[in-house]
C-alpha cells in the first residue's frame, strides 16, 4: 500500500467518526412528596374504676366483671357489683384527620394488702381513632377492661396502670 493510500485511509476513517451521529440524553421526572405532621399528644382525663366487687357464697369461678369501652357494666351474677363503673378515658391531639392507632396491652392488677394477689384486666380499647377537622382539640376515647375472678379470689384493693400508646398509622 502506498503512503497516499494510507493517508486516504486514516482521512476516510477520520471523517466517518465525525459523522457517526452522537447518543442523545433523555430525561425522566418524578413527583416527590413529603407530608409532615404534627407530633402526637396522649392525655389521660380519667382513670378506669370497676367500683366495689362482693364475692357471692359457695364455691364458683369464672364471673367476669367489666366495663366497655362505651361505657356499658357487666357483672357476673354470682359476685354483687356497687359504686361507679367507668371506662378510662384520653385526649389524642396531632394532625387533623389523620388516622391515629391506639394499643393498650392487658394489665397485671396488685392487691394493696397483699402483692402475690394478682388479676388480670384484659383491655377493651379503640384501635384507632381519625383526628378531627381543625378547631377542635385532638378526640376524646374511652378504653375499658374486664377482669374475670373467682370464690377464691382474696379480698383487697387491686391496683394497676394502663398504658396506652398512640401512633399515627
Amino acid at each position: 500500500m502506498t503512503i497516499y493510500a494510507r493517508y486516504l485511509m486514516l482521512f476516510l476513517g477520520g471523517c466517518s467518526a465525525a459523522l457517526a451521529v452522537p447518543a442523545r440524553a433523555v430525561t425522566q421526572s418524578a413527583s416527590v412528596n413529603a407530608q409532615v405532621v404534627k407530633p402526637l399528644t396522649l392525655t389521660a382525663i380519667q382513670d378506669l374504676n370497676l367500683g366495689t366487687i362482693t364475692l357471692g357464697s359457695g364455691s364458683w369461678s369464672g364471673a367476669t366483671i367489666g366495663i366497655s369501652q362505651a361505657g356499658v357494666f357487666s357483672c357476673s351474677l354470682k359476685v354483687t357489683c356497687t359504686g361507679v363503673p367507668q371506662p378510662a378515658q384520653f385526649n389524642v391531639t396531632g394532625t387533623n384527620k389523620m388516622v391515629v392507632l391506639i394499643s393498650a396491652p392487658s394489665v397485671t392488677l396488685v392487691n394493696q394488702n397483699n402483692s402475690a394477689q394478682t388479676l388480670n384486666l384484659t383491655i377493651d380499647s379503640p384501635g384507632q381513632v381519625t383526628l378531627p377537622n381543625a378547631g377542635q382539640q385532638g378526640i376524646n376515647f374511652n378504653i375499658g377492661g374486664s377482669v374475670t375472678i373467682s370464690s377464691t379470689t382474696v379480698g383487697g384493693t387491686y391496683r394497676g396502670t394502663i398504658n396506652v400508646t398512640a401512633n399515627y398509622q
